[in-house]
């Protein structure tokens, strides 16, 4: 290992990696003024077909990877909800003027990443032929140039940032056909694509943490599974550039790579491609890497000039990673559970204020951490307004810390929860059980005496409370 932590290997190996992190913004589409659910929940009232066909680009030459899509002849389904799709996305009416909402965030987003701004915003049809865009192209803007961001590892390079459409959902593929949903076509979308300065695959997982943290640090993306996908561009000492497509789970960067390099050093030639990652971290053949021929102006939008009034009534937001600073600092909690509380400060400050004899880091791991383990072990969605009602219950002292879990937990099971049950119990009590399990089982260690005090008396007492007891009577 080199002094700055990089693996000398992959320097050895002349590895090249950059990132495209894409992120669907939280407004109306880009286009048009049809939500952006996404995923609307509305039965489907629009079905059409199309077949699509390729035409040469601005410089009369066509895309290298567009031809490997059209050569599959297939035929392309389309359902729609009339609540979250219009004629803007059947491609049966011209765009509308686009949304100005997404470019002012995407401009927020560029000075964010310390990029300039370009004076005029020119849209451009991409050419995509997979179906997932109705009119057989994508609409696609550059919005900003030359930013940075600063990593453990040194500066990385932003080299392009860009605002355009999001693609219709795939949700059926056969031999001849796809189908496809029509609900998160057109919503807004921000592209920023690094340089190829990443010097090691777990450099590669901190610059994506960096940038999803600037971005949610804007308080205007959309958050779930889906709003955010990565793709990553990586080469190798006298090896093509292989772009991998797909990733959603940040802890999965690392691995992909690895194994992604491991399979190119088996190989004595690597085409420029685009490849998909499967969940067992290899990557398939997807299609041929899309050349310039794919670009050409958009014509049905006139170009936006952006000056320094423009730029000026843009105000930039605090990065959730100060936030995260400040709140370690001033509440006493672990910088882990900062940083992801910073999404929440206003929210949290208030619940400090109101629930004043609940520790504040207690408070914290309620709005961060509680929701997530309830989420998993059970598939509950707990709210805000359940969160608050235990709050409440533990600030007036009429459960204990340790109930939390076990009222969601039979709430999550549709049990219905009687707070009176889990009325913590007075300490001469707990004292008295510690007397006689200590009589009844004189080796056990306090560990040991900890655990069946518990589970006599689960969600009633306080764990910390119970250990000082235990060793206060073992050393009495």
């Amino acid at each position: 290992m080199s002094k700055d932590g990089t693996n000398l290997e992959y320097r050895k190996l002349g590895f090249k990696c950059g990132i495209e992190c894409h992120q669907q913004l939280e407004t109306h589409k880009l286009f048009c003024r049809c939500p952006s659910l996404v995923n609307d929940p509305n039965k489907a009232d629009i079905f059409f077909e199309r077949r699509l066909h390729i035409s040469s680009g601005e410089l009369g030459f066509k895309d290298i990877a567009a031809l490997h899509e059209i050569r599959k002849e297939k035929t392309f389904f389309y359902e729609a909800c009339s609540a979250s799709s219009c004629l803007v996305e059947l491609d049966d009416e011209p765009p509308h003027q686009v949304n100005m909402h997404a470019l002012k965030t995407a401009l927020e987003i560029a000075l964010l990443l310390n990029a300039k701004p370009i004076h005029a915003i020119q849209f451009m049809r991409k050419t995509v032929l997979d179906g997932s865009n109705v009119s057989g192209f994508q609409r696609t803007a550059l919005i900003a140039t030359n930013g940075s961001i600063e990593t453990s590892k040194g500066s990385v390079g932003i080299q392009t940032i860009c605002l355009e459409e999001e693609a219709a959902k795939k949700i059926k593929e056969e031999a001849d056909s796809v189908t496809y949903r029509l609900d998160r076509l057109g919503v807004p979308l921000v592209e920023i694509a690094t340089d190829s300065s990443i010097k090691d695959p777990e450099h590669a997982k901190e610059v994506s943490s960096i940038l999803g943290m600037i971005l949610r640090s804007t308080g205007k993306v959309k958050r779930g599974l889906g709003t955010i996908r990565q793709d990553i561009n990586l080469s190798i000492q006298n090896k093509s550039r292989v772009e991998l497509k797909g990733f959603q789970d940040l802890r999965a960067i690392p691995k992909v790579i690895e194994t992604e390099i491991q399979r190119q050093l088996t190989l004595k030639e690597i085409n420029p491609e685009v490849r998909k990652v499967n969940p067992d971290f290899s990557t398939t053949f997807l299609r041929p890497m899309p050349g310039s021929a794919r670009m050409y102006p958009e014509t049905d939008i006139p170009a936006i000039k952006i000056d320094k009034h423009f730029l000026n009534g843009i105000k930039l937001p605090e990065l959730l990673a100060e936030k995260a600073i400040r709140l370690e600092k001033n509440f006493n909690i672990s910088s882990n559970l900062a940083i992801e509380l910073a999404e929440y400060e206003d929210y949290f400050k208030l619940l400090v204020e109101r629930f004043k004899n609940v520790k504040p880091s207690l408070i914290a791991v309620s709005i961060v951490e509680v929701p997530k383990e309830i989420k998993t072990r059970f598939n509950y969605d707990v709210s805000n307004n359940e969160i608050e009602e235990l709050l409440d219950h533990l600030d007036k002292n009429k459960i204990t810390k340790e109930a939390m879990m076990k009222i969601l937990e039979d709430k999550a099971k549709g049990k219905k929860a009687d707070i009176n049950s889990y009325k913590p119990i007075d300490d001469n009590t707990i004292k008295k059980e510690i007397e006689i399990v200590v009589r009844e089982n004189k080796n056990l260690s306090p560990n040991a005496i900890m655990g069946i005090v518990m589970s006599k008396y689960k969600g009633k007492i306080d764990g910390k409370k119970a250990m000082a007891l235990i060793k206060g009577f073992l050393n009495s």
